[in-house]
Order: structure tokens, then C-alpha cells, then sequence
């Protein structure tokens, strides 16, 4: 509930962003939820609609953690497309992928509201570790 703001901005720069880009903006869905697991409703009904020849993000993680690349291939693979605003937020640094993963794991073991600290001392703990000589 506290990112609601913000996600109604984020609604109206890709919605500003696709008219100037000359994209027909028919419809704008948010979901408010969390990326690391699969209940995302509102994204895969818009997923199943064939009618959707086009999905914006702003950002790919904004979509969804890890694995964009594999919906944005079957969207292709539809004669759909996934379009991503800015794509220089992309890190393809390993530690961020293994923060997204650990992330995701804790997710399920912990709870959603404690995964990414969790995540984030289990990655500090191991490059502590490897800095040790361990």
C-alpha cells in the first residue's frame, strides 16, 4: 500500500510515454504484489489475452523478478511484444541475480516481508566468508 503513489506515476509515464511513442494505450493495469512468486492475477489474465498485442513496463523488474526474457519470447513467439521504457536499469551483475534468486527462496521459507534483508545478509555473510580465504 505504500508504493501505491508511485505506481499510479509509473501508470501515467508509460501511459505519456506510449502515446508519444505511438503506441494506442487501451488499458492500464497495475498489481501491487509481490514479483518472487507466480500469484500474479491481473498479470496473467493480461498474459492469456490474445487481444494484447503489446505490454509496457517502465522497467523489465517492474514485470517481474527473474525470467522476463522466457515471457517475452512466447509474447514474440504470439506475434506479441513486450516493450521495456527504460532497459539501462537492467544490472546484469551476478550479485544482483543472486539477490533476485536468494530472494525468491526465502520468499518461500521466511515470508515475503523478511526475504530480501534475509537475502541480502545471506549474500554479505558468503562474500564475507570468500573475502576470509574461507
Amino acid at each position: 500500500h505504500d508504493q501505491k503513489s508511485d505506481i499510479e506515476r509509473q501508470g501515467a509515464r508509460i501511459t505519456m510515454w506510449g502515446t508519444e511513442n505511438g503506441y494506442a494505450i487501451h488499458q492500464v493495469i497495475t498489481e501491487i504484489g509481490s514479483r518472487v512468486n507466480g500469484h500474479r492475477p491481473k498479470l496473467m489474465k493480461l498474459l492469456a489475452d490474445p487481444k494484447c498485442t503489446v505490454i509496457i513496463v517502465e522497467h523489465r523488474d517492474r514485470l517481474m523478478r527473474f525470467g522476463s526474457e522466457y515471457v517475452e519470447s512466447a509474447l514474440a513467439a504470439q506475434g506479441r511484444k513486450l516493450v521495456v521504457i527504460d532497459p539501462s536499469e537492467l544490472n546484469n551483475d551476478l550479485v544482483e541475480d543472486m539477490i533476485a534468486v536468494l530472494t525468491s527462496f526465502c520468499a518461500r521459507l521466511y515470508g515475503k516481508r523478511y526475504a530480501k534483508n534475509k537475502a541480502k545478509k545471506a549474500l554479505q555473510s558468503i562474500q564475507d566468508q570468500g573475502a576470509k580465504g574461507e
